[in-house]
């Protein structure tokens, strides 16, 4: 439907202007109408001609997404019926994209479609999980109450991914700047110093060689390297997408010996915290396991859950098929087979995602301040291990004349 452009005068006399979509513009006459405007003037807002260009759109953050879903389940809470409530919403909403999908929900909801019909229209923005709690929270009349659980999930693992981007930003970052120092000294600096050593025609220490030797490389290959670097990343990327690459490569990131047990703790904490929210909120067991798995991001963790869902089916317990997988620790297994004993499992697993949300607070401080010297170290010996080759040929020739 089109936009349309608005300014009006509400009663007590303040001019406000704004935007709405509607069929024509007698609609949108008639909406600021019942709200009390008067002196209406309004006009069809200009088409934009890059609107249906996908990557210059702006993206729906997860942070869009949780302020949506409180300020929703607030409005319901308030009273508010919910086409009249995603009416506000989309008129307050600053990412177009997401207005959009706003402005789409109400007319589907206004068209006899339910609000998880219409959320599962846009997977990108509204995943499994969401669709499912909103679908538990439409058939149980709890939905303000569902919203707000969907909220408070989402900010706690907003701040567990990036706790875990913020320990790998640090060595990243560092071991980038490294090979870019070394690539540029090689590359800009070191043929300087080649031209200074061969009119001196003295016979060169053997590390100052080798340094020569790798810058020479570089000028000459330089387009090669790139080529390769880049072309090694697009078959690693190919390969992970493979069933059998992507398995191999989660299953060797889980066994790195520095961030390997942080990932098992984070992936720990998010299971937890996600089967717990599904439970408490009606989900059936085994399908809050398939879509757990499905938000897990390691092929090892999704398999092992898998098999939990596929052993619960035969009539096992949560406990008996995570004991076996080397994942979880025994302790967490001992906590859900406590609550699958008293029927508290989804208060347990909400204790279990408290702990281990704070045991990596713990590994990630740990991590931080292991690897800062150890990357600082690097990087001081890789820099200062190619000036002192450098500078070896005049330190011996200041000795011989000397």
């Amino acid at each position: 439907m089109p936009v349309y452009l608005w300014e009006a005068v509400t009663r007590r006399g303040e001019t406000k202007k704004g935007e709405l979509e509607a069929s024509d513009d007698g609609a949108v006459r008639v909406q600021l109408r019942r709200q009390g405007f008067k002196n209406i003037t309004i006009k069809k807002k200009p088409k934009d001609l890059l609107e249906n260009v996908q990557f210059l759109k702006p993206k729906v953050q997860e942070k869009d997404v949780v302020i949506f879903a409180r300020q929703f389940a607030t409005m319901i809470n308030a009273g508010l019926p919910i086409v009249h409530s995603l009416e506000l919403l989309a008129a307050e909403e600053e990412n177009k994209t997401f207005k959009k999908v706003i402005a789409e929900t109400k007319e589907d909801i206004e068209g006899g479609m339910t609000l998880t019909d219409s959320f599962k229209k846009h997977p990108k923005i509204f995943d499994d999980l969401f669709v499912n709690l909103v679908a538990a929270g439409e058939a149980g009349g709890i939905l303000d109450i569902i919203l707000n659980r969907l909220a408070l999930y989402m900010e706690k693992a907003m701040k567990l991914k990036s706790k875990v981007k913020g320990a790998m930003t640090y060595p990243i970052a560092t071991l980038v700047i490294a090979i870019g120092v070394v690539i540029l000294l090689l590359y800009k600096v070191v043929p300087v110093f080649d031209d200074m050593f061969k009119s001196m025609g003295a016979n060169l220490p053997a590390p100052t060689q080798l340094l020569l030797t790798m810058s020479q490389f570089v000028q000459n290959n330089f387009l090669y390297m790139v080529g390769g670097v880049v072309i090694i990343w697009l078959a690693f990327r190919q390969y992970y997408r493979t069933e059998r690459g992507r398995l191999q490569i989660d299953s060797a990131i889980l066994k790195a010996p520095v961030f390997g047990l942080l990932l098992k703790k984070v992936a720990v904490a998010k299971f937890s915290r996600t089967l717990s929210t599904m439970i408490s909120s009606g989900v059936p067991i085994l399908e809050g396991l398939e879509i757990v798995s499905k938000t897990a991001g390691n092929r090892v963790i999704e398999n092992t859950l898998m098999n939990t869902r596929k052993s619960i089916s035969e009539g096992k317990t949560i406990a008996e098929p995570l004991a076996q997988a080397e994942i979880f620790p025994s302790m967490v297994v001992s906590m859900i087979a406590v609550g699958e004993n008293t029927g508290a499992l989804d208060a347990m697993l909400a204790k279990i995602a408290d702990f281990y949300d704070e045991e990596v607070d713990t590994a990630v401080e740990a991590m931080t301040s292991l690897l800062e010297p150890i990357m600082m170290v690097f990087l001081g010996g890789v820099v200062g291990g190619m000036l002192v080759a450098l500078y070896l040929p005049i330190f011996s020739a200041a000795g011989a004349i000397q």
